[in-house]
C-alpha cells in the first residue's frame, strides 16, 4: 500500500529489527563484494557485525528511545574493519570512537526517515574507524566514555535504558496527539 513502510520480503533480522537485520549486513557485504573476498570470510564478518549488534544491544534491552540503527552500524563498520584485517584493538575503539560520536540519535518508529537515521549510523561508524586509522580516539571522561569498550558500551546501555525512559514517552505522546 502506498505510504506504508516495510517490505513484504523477508530480511535478516537482528535484535528483532529488520532495519537493525539490514544495517549490520548490507554495507559488509557491499564491502566484501568490492574487495572479492571468499564467502565464508564475508559470512565472517557478518557474524563479527550482528554479534558486535546485539552485545551493544544486550544492555539496551528490547525497547528504548535510542534508535538501534546507531548499535547496528557500529556493529557494520566493525565487520568492515575486520574485512581490512584490523584485531580486537582496532575493533574496540572503533566502538567506543562511534558511540561517543552518535549515542543519543532517538527512534521514533520505523519508518522512511529510518533509511536515512540508517546512513547516518554507518557514516557515523566509518568516521570511528577513520579517527582510529589517523592515530585519534575518544578517552574516559569524553562525555559518556569511559576507560574500556564493556564500560563505555554499559554506559549506552544506561543512557538508552533508563535515561531515555522519559524521551520514550514524550514521542509516543506527540505520536498520539499531533
Amino acid at each position: 500500500m502506498p505510504g506504508w513502510g516495510g517490505c513484504e520480503l523477508p530480511v535478516a533480522i537482528v535484535s528483532g529489527s529488520g532495519n537493525q537485520g539490514l544495517t549490520a549486513s548490507v554495507p559488509v557485504v557491499v564491502y566484501g563484494r568490492e574487495k572479492g573476498v571468499p564467502h565464508d570470510t564475508l559470512l565472517r564478518a557478518l557474524l563479527v557485525s550482528d554479534l558486535i549488534t546485539i552485545h551493544q544491544k544486550t544492555g539496551i534491552g528490547r525497547l528504548s528511545a535510542f534508535c538501534g540503527a546507531t548499535s547496528a552500524g557500529v556493529g557494520a563498520d566493525c565487520g568492515i574493519a575486520w574485512l581490512d584485517g584490523a584485531d580486537y584493538q582496532v575493533i574496540s575503539h572503533i566502538i567506543v570512537n562511534s558511540l561517543a560520536i552518535l549515542s543519543g540519535m532517538v527512534c521514533d518508529g520505523a519508518k522512511a526517515s529510518c533509511a536515512a537515521k540508517i546512513a547516518t549510523a554507518v557514516n557515523n561508524g566509518l568516521l570511528g574507524y577513520r579517527l582510529y586509522r589517523d592515530g585519534l580516539q575518544f578517552y574516559g571522561g569524553d562525555g559518556i566514555v569511559t576507560k574500556g569498550v564493556e564500560n563505555t558500551i554499559a554506559n549506552v546501555g544506561r543512557l538508552a535504558r533508563e535515561g531515555m525512559r522519559s524521551t520514550d514517552c514524550e514521542i509516543l505522546h506527540i505520536m498520539v496527539y499531533s
